[in-house]
């Protein structure tokens, strides 16, 4: 089991249940440093859902810290989940639960939201996803009910495709949905930058896992678009529900100024580093494709 890195918790296991009230969990925990249990269960167990979110390398660390203090700030009561290369890094937020990552995502990390999700719906009912170059700038809603399934602003999938993505990209997640006889016209594009994903009887696991098989499938066949019309197709496979209900007031008090923009330039040796780093991920996932397909 991955340990969280922070201040409260050494090791913890945590189970969803209406425990210590409505918005309360069961958990069990080892305390760590003479802390209090009635601290931590004020700190981690009063609200049923989370914030998460990939940071890699130091910029989106940053940005990551920005967010911590903001939800600090107007969700006082909610943590933030962080897969980071340097969770350490972390280590004097309260309220974040930092787990050591590594990207897996051949391109990019886009993907790789899949894990940090999977690790919030295990700690608790709903986890929202929201990029690490995001601002919160008012209170966050305590009392919403996120609906089971994924809550999302989305778009026709194959709509939004044909004028977005590269045409290689489009053939490739067109000839992966025919294969997997996931109907694409009908599925939607979700828009990765802000969701939520709640549990829903275990179709949510099963969504993950789809996610997964159609990422790494497509990554490895040169996909180098968003994440977000993978995510569609794998909850069309399973019949995931997508709704909107609370997500505009949500995004209403959120401020995404994609970091990506304000890059500076890259120099010869970051350029070489990101080459390398590639080559590794590229030739790891063939690896673990061909000892897959061996078992």
């Amino acid at each position: 089991m991955d340990i969280p890195h922070g201040p409260l918790i050494n090791k913890g296991v945590y189970k969803p249940a209406h425990f210590f009230g409505d918005n309360a969990n069961e958990t069990a925990i080892e305390i760590a440093g003479g802390f209090e249990l009635k601290t931590i269960l004020s700190k981690f167990l009063f609200m049923d859902y989370c914030f998460c979110t990939i940071a890699l390398r130091s910029p989106y660390r940053l940005l990551a810290k920005n967010l911590a203090e903001d939800l600090n700030k107007y969700a006082p009561k909610v943590n933030l989940i962080i897969f980071s290369d340097e969770p350490d890094d972390f280590k004097d937020y309260q309220n974040i639960l930092a787990f050591k990552y590594h990207q897996k995502g051949i391109p990019h990390c886009w993907n790789d939201r899949r894990f940090v999700v999977e690790k919030a719906l295990s700690m608790y009912r709903s986890a929202i996803h929201i990029d690490a170059d995001t601002r919160i700038v008012a209170n966050v809603p305590e009392q919403v009910e996120w609906l089971p399934g994924i809550t999302a602003m989305t778009d026709d999938l194959l709509q939004h495709a044909h004028e977005w993505m590269y045409a290689p990209d489009v053939k490739l997640m067109k000839n992966l949905g025919n294969k997997l006889k996931i109907p694409l016209e009908k599925a939607k594009l979700i828009h990765e930058s802000l969701y939520i994903i709640t549990r829903d009887d275990g179709r949510e696991l099963e969504f993950l896992k789809q996610w997964d098989i159609i990422a790494r499938t497509l990554e490895l066949r040169g996909y180098t678009s968003s994440d977000g019309y993978l995510m569609g197709m794998a909850a069309q496979k399973v019949g995931l529900s997508i709704n909107k209900y609370g997500w505009e007031n949500l995004k209403n008090i959120t401020n995404h100024f994609f970091a990506d923009n304000n890059r500076k330039p890259k120099t010869f040796w970051n350029k070489l580093q990101r080459k390398m780093n590639y080559s590794y991920r590229l030739n790891r996932a063939r690896l673990t494709q061909i000892l897959h397909l061996e078992t």
